[in-house]
């Protein structure tokens, strides 16, 4: 058997030591001497270019991203650079607490008086006795109720964290979730915690606004779904939603005096009354707003033409999406309004520590003046 390129001539072939020589030296001769301390004799300057690229490619290759050893996060030799915005995954949209009017309350009550029954007027023939209908007044009483939100900050992280920006939160926003600060305005540690514990007192006080319930938790105010209680409840009982449900649902509200100015629904029942619109009426997506506008810029995902003129819809992420137990509510807000004996307010707690202990609080209650004016679609599938 013949052997094909094998033995030293191929090994040394392999190998470009001409080239291995040029990297190191360049044009000079082989054998001679550039560097001599004795006689002074110093090649470098003519070989600085050459050492320079070939210590480059040293360096290149020696001072990767994992030299110098694992870190705590990464590499210990590289730097680790944290994103300056912080997402809030958690958030939650307030737009009822932007919509419903906050009214000046004085004392630990919201008292009211309502007329429940006009005396009736009547006809009567000439010079016939005339006896007068009185009328039916009642009176009623919501409780103020008092919601807290508690921070600290420790000395060291007011100290060592940086600033950061909050996506996706703006104090004065529209309660949407709109906007975001700009890092010019990027919160320190206290600050940052003071705006979270906001938010949170915020999206408390909006739960409470929808599930809110004093016969289950006394420190909670009733909000809608207990005080309109079965008043004008349109209960499909796990059947499907149809225009008909809300035109009848609308018409009761109507036929009881009210006019419903907005609608709040779960987001499952949004979609599903989006399905409708465009399949019985044939709408576009575009046409579904129909340009109606709402304070604070909150936007309305749809608005549906009842026969009390536009009604627009906005979602609640307090409202269940459970099938069964969907809902929509039609609400004449001109009757609903927050009472408010104090409105959010920051105050400092004692200090005991290197820390800062603070407290945000507001003390109200909700307050439907006439259920009767609302409607709602119940235990939507």
């Amino acid at each position: 058997m013949k052997m094909v390129n094998l033995g030293t001539g191929v090994i040394s072939g392999a190998f470009d030591h001409v080239g291995a020589y040029e990297a190191s030296f360049g044009m000079l001769k082989s054998g001679i001497a550039y560097v001599n301390g004795w006689t002074g004799q110093d090649l470098r300057g003519e070989l600085k270019g050459v050492m320079e690229k070939g210590m480059a490619q040293i360096q290149a290759k020696a001072l990767g991203p994992t030299a110098g050893g694992t870190g705590t996060s990464g590499y210990a030799l590289v730097p680790i650079y944290v994103d300056p915005r912080i997402t809030d995954q958690s958030r939650k949209w307030t737009p009822l607490v932007e919509l419903i009017p906050r009214v000046t309350n004085m004392g630990l009550t919201a008292d009211y008086n309502i007329i429940t029954a006009k005396g009736s007027a009547y006809t009567a023939l000439a010079d016939a006795a005339l006896p007068e209908a009185d009328d039916t007044y009642d009176r009623k009483s919501e409780s103020i109720k008092f919601l807290y939100s508690i921070g600290r900050v420790l000395g060291p992280m007011q100290a060592g964290m940086p600033s950061y920006m909050v996506e996706g939160f703006n104090p004065t926003g529209n309660g949407m979730g709109q906007g975001s600060f700009s890092p010019a305005g990027a919160p320190n540690a206290k600050q940052l915690e003071v705006l979270m514990k906001a938010r949170a007192l915020k999206e408390l006080e909006e739960n409470l606004i929808i599930n809110g319930d004093s016969s289950t938790d006394v420190t909670q105010f009733d909000g809608i779904i207990e005080l309109q209680d079965t008043t004008n409840q349109n209960d499909l009982d796990g059947a499907a939603l149809t225009w008909d449900d809300v035109e009848d649902t609308v018409q009761s509200a109507f036929d009881d005096g009210g006019r419903p100015k907005l609608a709040v629904a779960s987001s499952s029942v949004v979609t599903d009354l989006r399905k409708i619109m465009i399949d019985t009426f044939n709408f576009r997506p575009s046409d579904l707003v129909g340009g109606v506008k709402l304070p604070f810029g909150i936007p309305p995902m749809l608005v549906l033409q009842t026969m009390v003129g536009s009604v627009p819809v906005i979602p609640s992420m307090f409202l269940s999406n459970t099938s069964g137990a969907k809902q929509i509510f039609f609400l004449d807000t001109d009757y609903i309004e927050m009472r408010v004996l104090q409105d959010m307010t920051y105050e400092d707690l004692a200090k005991t520590n290197d820390s800062n202990k603070f407290m945000l609080k507001i003390y109200e209650c909700l307050v439907m003046r006439a259920p009767s004016f609302n409607s709602f679609i119940d235990n939507i599938l």
